[in-house]
């Protein structure tokens, strides 16, 4: 809730500032070129419909740049040298499309004018823009610092390397929640009151406690022991951070932030930028639109087949895990008979006698995957993401790979890159063995690399190797 409202203070200041800059760069318009456009007076200029439509427009125009930029989706412990470059990038790029989308139909009296205004509007989005963002943003630094915004904070560890971290993380205004140990034989520096249990206790611990963030500040430097603890904290779905080291080979992909001196690597977030995330679900959401319209009569054949091949409804619908672990409900066309997991879940295989007829053809092309563009357009899913997952297999994934719940982190996908390049998974060591594909993805998330997994999906539909 917090987030919400800072975020949203964000939002009103971004949009009250682009009101009064396309205000102020109107009077500007007006004294260069307005009389070249037959307006003789300020007020028939200001009161022109397509001078209104750009009052009420442009503003909305910026909040939708400064949404795919990313700058909206962590309102706290914000940077102030990178709120300055992003906020000065993102408004350089809104200022160029303006120009070429308005502006340039301008008719100066000479060419001068356009480099004018051009680097007018630049300068007044900037300063007007930035400034209350870096009001805001201070003003929320000093809420912490002052502790009326508090971060609960639980530190893995109880030596020296936890105490340092509590005192930085104090001064920053955090509140330390209290110390694990990993067993009693760790070395104590912390105060013995702090300490609120050994790892054995954290899941009741969790369960208790209102958490922001676990810490992991352990005083060992053996990778496979703090591999091992740390794949007991990924199941709680809190942000991990761990206290870098020199010479720290085991996290090579994964992001360092640094909080005010304080090297911290975060191990449930990636190497994905934020305004890449924005931009990945805004054109996931528009191909889907796309797709399910262009689509729509191999729909209706499918529908068509299906009804015609054995009784039974159209769609299948199945619970699966997905974003920050929630459930939703994954649709897809019928291929198995009805009635085809009786007893428990089962999975699939090649010649598996479930499968009607018109049903593997569906799969051969992936066709039976199509309905869930629909779960794309309700936010569940993305077009390219790590497929989800039952919980009952999850259960069973997790005891071999307890990493998988990172792929948590981020939604799930109608094709991925354990798909193209595994393929279907006939038992839970094939899961596994298919998960780091997925694992490989979450690592180097990028547009790119989604469009190259699309292009394999297309391959693999094209030649029937869906199976």
């Amino acid at each position: 809730m917090r987030s919400t409202i800072q975020a949203g203070k964000y939002v009103i200041a971004d949009f009250l500032s682009a009101s009064v800059v396309w205000i102020l760069f109107n009077l500007l318009r007006y004294h260069e070129v307005a009389s070249y456009l037959g307006f003789d007076t300020l007020a028939s200029f200001l009161t022109h419909t397509r001078v209104w439509e750009g009052q009420m427009l442009v503003p909305f125009f910026w909040l939708a740049i400064y949404y795919l930029s990313g700058y909206y989706n962590k309102p706290f412990g914000k940077s102030r040298i990178s709120e300055f470059f992003l906020t000065f990038s993102t408004v350089w790029i809104g200022v160029t499309v303006l120009f070429f989308l308005i502006l340039l139909n301008d008719i100066p009296h000479l060419i001068y004018v356009y480099y004018e205004l051009y680097f007018t509007l630049l300068a007044l989005q900037f300063v007007c823009t930035y400034i209350p963002r870096l009001i805001l943003t201070q003003q929320g630094i000093l809420k912490i610092k002052h502790r009326k915004w508090v971060m609960n904070v639980l530190i893995i560890g109880t030596g020296k390397k936890a105490q340092t971290i509590a005192d930085d993380l104090f001064k920053l205004g955090y509140h330390i929640a209290g110390f694990i140990q990993e067993d009693k034989s760790e070395e104590t520096k912390v105060n013995q009151e702090l300490i609120r249990g050994e790892l054995t206790d954290l899941p009741e611990i969790m369960k208790s406690e209102r958490l922001d963030e676990l810490v992991v500040a352990m005083e060992t430097s053996e990778s496979q022991k703090l591999l091992s603890i740390l794949y007991t904290l990924y199941p709680f779905k809190h942000p991990i951070k761990v206290l870098y080291v020199d010479k720290m080979l085991l996290f090579s992909r994964v992001k360092m932030r640094n909080m005010y001196g304080i090297p911290l690597i975060d191990l449930t977030d990636n190497n994905f930028p934020e305004a890449g995330k924005n931009l990945k679900v805004v054109l996931d959401k528009v191909l889907s639109v796309l797709i399910m319209t262009v689509l729509s009569p191999l729909f209706l054949y499918i529908i068509f087949r299906i009804k015609k091949d054995s009784s039974g409804p159209v769609f299948f619908r199945q619970e699966r895990i997905g974003y920050l672990g929630k459930p939703f409900m994954i649709y897809k066309f019928r291929t198995m008979y009805v009635d085809a997991e009786k007893e428990k879940p089962m999975l699939s295989s090649e010649n598996d006698p479930r499968i009607t007829p018109f049903g593997r053809i569906m799969r051969k092309y992936r066709l039976d995957e199509l309905p869930q563009f629909w779960n794309v357009l309700k936010g569940d899913m993305a077009i390219v993401g790590p497929r989800p997952e039952r919980k009952y297999y999850i259960d069973q994934i997790v005891k071999k790979a307890p990493y998988y719940y990172l792929l948590h982190n981020v939604r799930p996908g109608i094709t991925s890159l354990g798909m193209v390049k595994y393929g279907y998974a006939g038992n839970v060591d094939e899961m596994v063995e298919r998960l780091e594909y997925d694992m490989l993805y979450y690592e180097n998330m990028s547009m790119l690399l989604d469009l190259k997994i699309l292009v394999f999906t297309i391959q693999t539909v094209a030649t029937g190797k869906g199976i």
